[in-house]
């Protein structure tokens, strides 16, 4: 029995309809979530795919879009559906992890430095250690209020910066895949 649980927070249709969705850096992030989620089945850790739903817009279930971002593919051994930044809030994730007897989370999906980096807190302050892997995790440019813009890759730089040897360990697909308590199928 796995330990882990790989974590898919709002991978979802949703955002394609949002203002700030860019398809530059989607190919890669999904080549690469792709390849974590084929790993995790192959490994047997739990899938656990998380999506944001609101009563309106995009993230509405009447909408339409809150489904899998094309072209992931992904068959996950539970779902969770969230109103917050935080996966483990009001969802009944914290509760499964721990029937599961789950220690570590790897975390991936959209946004970066929203609710992947938000979920990451939260699990690490509630004692799991957590994997966090960056090259599995989308994200937008934003502009400061004063004006300066900041690119995806700053973006990406300043969570690593923040959640290093404080909330998680930064970790590559392979890394996370890699790790000594993962089972690996025969």
């Amino acid at each position: 029995m796995s330990h882990v649980a790989l974590l898919v927070i709002d991978v979802q249709e949703s955002f394609r309809h949002r203002p700030f969705w860019n398809d530059a850096d989607v190919p890669p992030f999904t080549e690469r979530l792709q390849t974590l989620i084929d790993g995790a089945a192959a490994r047997k850790i739990p899938i656990l795919q998380v999506f944001h739903v609101a009563e309106s817009g995009p993230f509405s279930r009447a909408s339409g879009h809150v489904r899998t971002l094309e072209p992931v593919v992904i068959a996950p051994t539970a779902f969770f559906h969230k109103r917050r930044h935080s996966a483990l809030v009001d969802t009944g994730l914290s509760d499964w992890l721990t029937q599961h007897g789950i220690r570590r989370l790897i975390v991936s999906g959209i946004r970066t430095e929203q609710c992947c980096e938000t979920t990451t807190r939260h699990a690490s302050d509630s004692g799991w250690e957590v994997d966090f892997v960056s090259e599995a995790t989308l994200t937008f440019a934003m502009t400061h209020p004063d004006g300066r813009r900041f690119s995806v890759h700053d973006i990406k730089a300043r969570t690593e910066l923040v959640l290093t040897d404080r909330f998680a360990r930064i970790a590559t697909v392979a890394q996370a895949l890699a790790a000594r308590d993962l089972p690996v199928a025969t």
